[in-house]
């Protein structure tokens, strides 16, 4: 299957990060390389892009798509929670932008068989990649029903998680649960038929949503992520970041406001005593929302939010 996703809030991003400035820029989540190709566009010459991708396809993908601007990109197959190491490995001390579209892409979801869809029936996976980690079998199968009730609550937000995992941990007791319909199956019997008729999507989007999200540890590493990379940008150097979950967006924030306002004073002292100064500039006081002309052509992007800032 040849790898399609279409990049969301591209303009947010290049108004955000301002490329035409030049310098050593980094595109954390490249995906097929949507996001690294605007970017490359405007670099002038001299500078240069780093793009990273745990996905096979995605970096088969990006390394064909940047192509045309030859040495000033480089492709590298790494985990965002490596950046550090990558940069150091690559010789690079400092940057002037860096990006990351959080989250799974459109044609991880569409490739039915990477098991992302509970529209298609494939083994139970969901690895970004798809070389090492546990699987979606792992932990639909392994995990105990008071660990995947927190799972699907917290990444899911829903509010049937009790039901769900009793569910799963009755019929897994019957026999393993491989597939993505099975699965799928289950949710939508755990949910009472009113709910399901009130709800616009799909019953077992929350909980694939929330199995997905543990698989891949995604919360986990967004927050040292963030603060490796912005340590390492230059004075004047910007970051912007796009979510498509409350948790992402929440851990953005978080890190964002911690590193823009970092004194720990309590609030009635006069004058700060701790001696912690502001490392960011906050440039979007509220997240930015996708444009109607962008959801008219691609509404995944619906729940999609930025957030940026500017080193000082």
């Amino acid at each position: 299957m040849e790898f399609s996703h279409v990049s969301v809030m591209v303009r947010e991003c290049l108004e955000i990060l301002q490329p035409e400035r030049g310098g050593i820029y980094v595109d954390c989540t490249a995906g097929g390389g949507g996001h690294s190709y605007e970017i490359a566009k405007l670099l002038p010459e001299g500078s240069r892009l780093i793009s990273l991708d745990q996905d096979d396809a995605a970096i088969a993908a990006c390394t064909e798509r940047l192509k045309p601007f030859g040495d000033k990109c480089t492709v590298v197959k790494s985990n965002f929670r490596n950046i550090g190491a990558v940069l150091d490995m690559l010789g690079i001390e400092k940057i002037d932008g860096v990006m990351w579209d959080l989250g799974v892409s459109s044609y991880q979801l569409d490739e039915p068989e990477r098991g992302f869809s509970y529209m298609h029936d494939a083994p139970l996976d969901m690895r970004m990649n798809t070389s090492c980690g546990i699987t979606a079998a792992d932990v639909v199968n392994g995990y105990s029903k008071d660990e995947l009730r927190r799972i699907i609550s917290d990444y899911g937000e829903e509010r049937f998680a009790a039901f769900i995992a009793s569910n799963i941990e009755k019929k897994r007791a019957e026999k393993p649960i491989e597939t993505t319909l099975e699965l799928a199956n289950i949710i939508a019997s755990s949910i009472p038929a009113a709910s399901r008729k009130k709800e616009a999507q799909h019953p077992a989007k929350r909980t694939f949503q929330a199995i997905r999200i543990e698989v891949n540890g995604e919360l986990e590493v967004i927050e040292p992520s963030l603060e490796e990379a912005i340590s390492r940008l230059n004075v004047g150097g910007r970051a912007a970041v796009i979510t498509f979950h409350s948790g992402e967006d929440r851990i953005a924030k978080q890190t964002f406001v911690k590193m823009a306002n970092p004194c720990e004073c309590p609030r009635d002292f006069p004058v700060c005593v701790c001696g912690k100064k502001p490392s960011v500039k906050i440039l979007t006081k509220k997240p930015l929302a996708p444009k109607d002309d962008e959801l008219a052509v691609n509404p995944r992007s619906r729940s999609a939010k930025v957030r940026g800032v500017e080193k000082i």
